[in-house]
């Protein structure tokens, strides 16, 4: 009861409103993905058999940045031996400036003279077309991803490349399918529209306005990660399907996805190998789970390393800006710690590194990736707890967490952002 203290008057009684239920109708826990997006405006180069040391994704990024190409997405599959395979897709025109540079390189990157041996090969794909599903109620959600994958392998489509972040999962595939994927995708996730990245005024005016911002905002140290890799799957559609349902069914969830861009013949079948990180605490239930669906499959050997860390810069601010992921390399190389795979979004690049030279070196991102002074970003190691969840350290506050891309970003992560985003 309020009443006034001038008058007599009884004054107004003040109750709460009957709680009513709220329809989930809409939201992000109903509807994991918001949109189906596509991109016919790709081409892929690779570099198979690669030297799997340091410094060589920051030479060659480097070089590609140097010729003012902008890279979309970048995947670095697991080594085989002393080798592995970078693949990058750019857009149609810029094409050939970026084979040259890959061309270019390559020579340098070979250990032996004889190019039957195959080493730091190219190889272009000029016809491709990335499909993506969007959304923030994917965020935790075992199964989307898989069932993507199901969905393109009922359409009868191969994936040719796979790459994921929180929000977003991303397939390169023939340009011929993109069509028929868009449409498959749509029906399947209840998407009743699929934004198109066509290079348009409006576009190109949102291209200008990310350069304005910072390219980085935030990096991310992830220490409790595993790393699973199935070798020699085979490489017709509906596999990548079968191994994330079947994760998805022991409610599993996985972050980095990706697929080896080398094909293998293995007794007349061609195969390739598939590698994906999940929680720690679910590596073993990954695999045993794995391992008893590989004779059917017919797949080789089901390999843990838990001794990785996963690193990410984040920032909306570096698209259509090329050189960040170079410069991110480029750290890494001059620390000399080997990149054992690589993951990208637009708004993200995400390598898994050694676990210990991850964590000794984890405040190196902050000046090489050319933060402002005022709004410096960086880690600070707990003394004596080598593998302990990093001590959060700021120096601004800058940005909310309306500003963040990813408030929140996965299981054991020690995370750099702005003092008011909390």
């Amino acid at each position: 009861m309020v009443r006034s203290s001038w008058t007599d008057d009884p004054g107004t009684k003040v109750i709460s409103p009957i709680p009513q239920p709220r329809p989930l109708q809409g939201l992000e826990i109903v509807h994991p993905v918001d949109a189906v997006e596509f991109d016919t405006d790709q081409a892929k180069v690779a570099l198979l058999r690669v030297p799997d040391r340091p410094g060589i994704a920051a030479r060659l990024f480097g070089e590609i940045a140097t010729q003012d190409l902008d890279v979309d997405l970048i995947i670095q599959s697991i080594h085989e031996g002393n080798s592995n395979d970078i693949a990058f897709t750019v857009t149609k025109p810029s094409l050939n400036r970026a084979e040259a540079v890959a061309a270019a390189i390559a020579p340098a990157l070979r250990q032996q003279t004889d190019p039957v041996a195959g080493e730091a090969e190219v190889m272009v794909e000029r016809r491709i077309a990335k499909v993506s599903i969007v959304g923030a109620g994917m965020i935790g959600r075992p199964g989307v991803a898989a069932q993507m994958f199901n969905t393109l392998a009922a359409a009868n489509i191969n994936i040719e490349m796979i790459s994921t972040s929180e929000v977003q999962v991303s397939c390169a595939i023939a340009e011929a399918d993109c069509d028929r994927a868009i449409a498959a995708l749509c029906h399947a996730f209840n998407v009743a529209s699929s934004p198109t990245r066509l290079r348009t005024a409006d576009s190109q005016q949102a291209a200008l306005k990310a350069q304005s911002l910072p390219p980085v905002r935030g990096a991310a140290l992830d220490l409790k990660q595993a790393r699973v890799a199935i070798r020699h799957v085979p490489d017709r559609p509906g596999m990548a399907a079968q191994i994330f349902n079947l994760l998805a069914e022991h409610n599993v969830s996985v972050d980095m996805i990706i697929q080896s861009q080398r094909c293998r013949l293995i007794n007349g079948i061609a195969t390739r190998d598939i590698a994906f990180t999940v929680a720690a605490i679910d590596a073993d239930d990954a695999q045993a789970a794995i391992q008893r669906a590989t004779p059917e499959w017919g797949c080789g050997e089901v390999v843990v390393d838990r001794s990785i860390a996963k690193v990410s810069i984040v920032g909306t601010g570096m698209v259509g800006r090329p050189g960040v992921a170079a410069r991110m390399f480029e750290a890494l190389a001059k620390a000399q710690i080997n990149i054992q795979m690589i993951a990208t979004s637009e708004i993200k690049v995400s390598c898994l590194l050694p676990k210990q030279k991850a964590f000794r070196h984890c405040r190196l991102f902050t000046p090489p990736l050319g933060y402002p002074a005022t709004s410096a970003l960086w880690f600070q190691p707990r003394a004596r707890h080598p593998f302990r969840k990093s001590q959060l350290l700021t120096a601004s506050a800058t940005a909310s967490t309306r500003s963040h891309p990813f408030p929140t970003i996965g299981k054991g992560l020690s995370r750099c952002h702005d003092q008011d985003s909390g």
